[in-house]
């Protein structure tokens, strides 16, 4: 996992976009995201994935095939789609089982993005309510597992004024930032 500010120099979104600012892990967990490295051929590693899926409840899981041949004609078109900028009303666990891929957090104290380029045996917990949006990076390839606690709450919000008002999003800001908002 290689962390940095995003450089907002418009472009592929599949391009590496390193302002040459790193982000250190403490700073992600500042915002609520955590990560771990569990290697894809290690031979425990599907018991590891389980085990933090269960230590953080989820018990929801799919799979993204983030190839042109998984998605076919659909590929551009879906890879807009998760590079718009959401959030769930449910944390979202991602596991890199194969290819490698960006998901990118935004710094809500900055408004700044966070670009996180994982690849295989990384994974990725983004808290319910933070900001985030995902690509495949010009490998144009991640088989990518994601987890939830509910899946009535793992629907795609993206952001806008209703968004932001959200009993989810003001939660998140008020769990990392200790400032009621809203009230």
């Amino acid at each position: 996992m290689h962390a940095y500010y995003f450089d907002n120099i418009p472009g592929d979104q599949r391009l590496p976009h390193d302002s040459g600012r790193p982000v250190s892990e403490k700073a992600l967990r500042s915002l609520g995201v955590h990560n771990w490295h569990i290697p894809v051929d290690s031979e425990n590693w599907k018991q590891r994935v389980t085990d933090i899926a269960e230590e953080r409840q989820c018990r929801k899981c799919n799979d993204i095939m983030g190839t042109k041949e998984a998605m076919g004609d659909k590929f551009d078109e879906k890879m807009k789609t998760f590079f718009t900028e959401h959030m769930h009303e449910d944390q979202e666990i991602a596991y890199v089982q194969a290819g490698s891929c960006y998901f990118d957090v935004h710094e809500h104290t900055t408004d700044d993005w966070i670009r996180v380029h994982l690849v295989a045996g990384d994974m990725l917990n983004l808290p319910a309510g933070i900001y985030h949006r995902f690509t495949v990076d010009t490998g144009n390839s991640a088989h990518v597992l994601r987890l939830f606690e509910d899946e009535d709450k793992c629907g795609i919000y993206n952001r806008g004024a209703e968004t932001d008002a959200s009993s989810c999003r003001l939660e998140y800001l008020k769990r990392f930032t200790g400032v009621a908002f809203g009230a």
